[in-house]
């Protein structure tokens, strides 16, 4: 089971830092994923990190103002956005995978958490 939180309204400009816990079976989890939908859109990887390395992806549109960051202890992972912009509005998803190697396609991945609404206004 994955749980999110974190999301809110916000300014152009501004941060927002979402968590996403795991619970159950977390020890078959080897990537964490966060993905974003926006209404009338696909949903789209914003940024995975892989388990054993800590290996990361970043969508392009997000490098250099997002960060993903995982807890293991806690089963935590993290998504720091700054700068945020209005285009970065969208239901933000945790997921996970229980297979190596960071994927990017929603369907690689086995578990979801509920979604948190993230708006930036201009």
């Amino acid at each position: 089971q994955l749980q999110a939180s974190g999301g809110g309204l916000v300014q152009a400009g501004d941060s927002l830092r979402l968590s996403c816990a795991a619970s159950g079976r977390t020890v078959s989890i080897y990537v964490m994923g966060w993905f974003r939908q926006a209404p009338g859109k696909e949903r789209e990887s914003v940024a995975a990190i892989s388990r054993g390395d800590s290996s990361t992806y970043y969508a392009q549109s997000v490098k250099g103002r997002f960060t993903i960051s995982r807890d293991n202890a806690k089963n935590t992972v993290y998504l720091q956005m700054n700068s945020l912009e209005p285009e970065d509005t969208a239901v933000y998803f945790c997921a996970a995978r229980t297979n190596w190697g960071i994927r990017i396609r929603p369907y690689d991945y086995d578990f979801w958490g509920q979604g948190t609404q993230v708006t930036v206004s201009s």
